[in-house]
């Protein structure tokens, strides 16, 4: 027997989307009221296969395309006035279905280097630019010309290997206002860059359980606790106190481990902000090509995982 070919993507979508789940949901989304000519499993795989790599289908073309697949001649408005608020909600429940199903696929484990933790998460951002009309409703937030555009935010799971969460924010949301960091953190490892940087978002990390890894600010130069490695202990004792920019100073060439403090402000609460500070770990690691550290900060202590190069 010859071997069985590998499934198609269409294939895979086909099994994630059944006929039955797409009506049930089409239903329960008030999409469709009573079946009349426009179904709802032909007009989900219309606009969700059709698009390809071409980035503008009319809603003409697109009516062409249902009329192929479906095998039936429809009129304008009955394909036009489809296009409301039921079919958004309907095309949003079938994102997230999508997102879940990819969650649940077998397999998916993290290395044994990484088996105290349930995931390693990673938030990220981009804008997405929108017809103009869209304007007053998307306003873009660096545009010398009249644009619309909206920020999604995307967290994504290593062991869902594909899409945790996603979310539309307006283009001029911060980045860290993408971000809800709660108890669903708890043993997992959040990994950001520095549009998400914020010492009181990491401290919302640590005191609900999970762990987070960025690189830090150029600004940035938390003073010294302890030097865990990468001088002699007889040393580390003078470094004490001091900024990590002397230390690295010092030890140019050569990795660095160790335990600093940073300063930040709480959230504000009637009208005022306390002062706090916590410890985290911080791992410069040098770069022979750029001859320069890296520097990362993060609160997975290194008897849960060693941040080196050397492993």
């Amino acid at each position: 027997m010859s071997p069985r070919p590998p499934p198609t993507l269409e294939d895979s979508l086909r099994e994630m989307f059944p006929e039955e789940w797409l009506r049930q949901t089409a239903k329960e989304t008030g999409l469709i009221k009573r079946e009349r000519k426009i179904d709802p499993v032909i007009i989900f795989w219309v606009l969700t296969l059709s698009f390809g790599v071409r980035l503008q289908r009319t809603l003409s073309s697109l009516k062409r395309e249902y009329e192929t697949e479906s095998h039936k001649t429809i009129s304008d408005s009955s394909w036009y006035y489809r296009f409301t608020p039921e079919l958004v909600e309907f095309l949003h429940q079938c994102v997230i279905h999508g997102i879940e199903e990819l969650a649940k696929e077998p397999g998916r484990k993290l290395s044994k280097k990484l088996e105290n933790f349930q995931d390693i998460v990673i938030q990220d951002s981009t804008i997405v630019r929108l017809h103009s009309s869209l304007s007053d409703k998307f306003p873009a937030a660096r545009a010398r010309t009249v644009a619309a555009g909206v920020k999604v935010g995307v967290m994504v799971s290593a062991v869902a290997n594909g899409p945790k969460t996603v979310a539309l924010y307006s283009e001029k949301s911060a980045e860290i206002k993408t971000l809800k960091i709660g108890p669903w953190i708890k043993d997992r490892i959040l990994l950001v860059d520095l549009g998400f940087y914020k010492t009181q978002m990491f401290a919302r990390v640590e005191e609900n359980g999970g762990y987070f890894v960025s690189r830090i600010k150029k600004n940035m130069d938390p003073v010294v606790v302890s030097i865990e490695e990468g001088m002699p202990k007889t040393k580390c004792k003078d470094f004490i106190g001091k900024p990590i920019s002397e230390c690295i100073k010092q030890l140019s060439g050569k990795d660095i481990d160790a335990v600093v403090k940073i300063a930040f402000k709480r959230r504000e609460y009637k009208g005022k902000q306390k002062q706090d500070e916590m410890n985290v770990r911080l791992v410069a690691v040098y770069n022979d090509e750029d001859e320069k550290h890296h520097i990362y900060i993060t609160n997975i202590q290194k008897e849960i995982l060693r941040l080196s190069t050397k492993i």
